[in-house]
């Protein structure tokens, strides 16, 4: 992949990939140790983290459709090397944020949506993750409520329980809920394919400088 051409985001918005995808079966072990490379990475470069998650779902007889889904983050990375979160003392009041969203029913092989979250303090994200929800919501509002406790609560398994968790917690003062707008929504990265304008803008949102931006 080093003569390879560099894109400008990891994932096409709206691609639309399933376990039978046709095609020519390719070696399952190289896909397993580029999707387990990529996981790897995930831990410092939150950027990938959606399109990682979402090739890993294709790891049991990969086809070359879901391998060239693989390369294009390589890609991705080739252009991007000299990215990484900037963490600069000062701005801020050193408060802690987290961004959570969901996309409703977005694999549409078996409709479960997908959970993200960020977490924020002060210039850049702290932790993030982006993942499919365990079950099949019924709604958008059970989707967010999900994706909103997944980070809170792991073991949570109803619509009502994670309901009355969050009232509680927001009674205790333990958190504050704030309804953030998709222009201004970090966690949209971590839910979908995004169009470049917007992937790029979230990204710097979390933080995510050049070394030539912080030189």
């Amino acid at each position: 992949m080093t003569e390879s051409n560099q894109v400008s985001n990891p994932i096409v918005p709206g691609t639309r990939v399933d376990k039978n995808a046709g095609g020519k079966l390719v070696d399952e072990t190289q896909y397993k140790q580029i999707v387990g490379s990529l996981m790897y990475l995930t831990s410092t470069r939150p950027d990938i983290m959606f399109a990682t998650g979402f090739i890993s779902r294709y790891m049991s007889k990969p086809t070359d459709l879901h391998l060239q889904l693989a390369k294009r983050i390589l890609r991705y990375l080739k252009g991007t090397q000299e990215h990484g979160i900037f963490y600069q003392r000062g701005p801020g009041n050193g408060e802690f944020i987290a961004y959570t969203d969901s996309d409703y029913a977005g694999d549409h092989e078996d409709r479960k949506s997908t959970s993200g979250y960020v977490f924020m303090m002060s210039s850049g994200a702290i932790a993030w993750s982006s993942r499919k929800q365990p079950i099949v919501t019924l709604s958008t509002t059970e989707a967010e409520f999900v994706a909103a406790t997944a980070f809170m609560h792991g073991r949570s398994k109803h619509i009502d329980i994670r309901y009355h968790f969050l009232r509680d917690l927001v009674n205790e003062g333990s958190i504050k809920l704030v309804y953030c707008g998709s222009a201004n929504q970090v966690a949209d990265i971590m839910t979908k394919p995004l169009k470049t304008d917007t992937f790029q803008k979230l990204r710097e949102a979390m933080g995510m400088r050049t070394i030539a931006e912080i030189s």
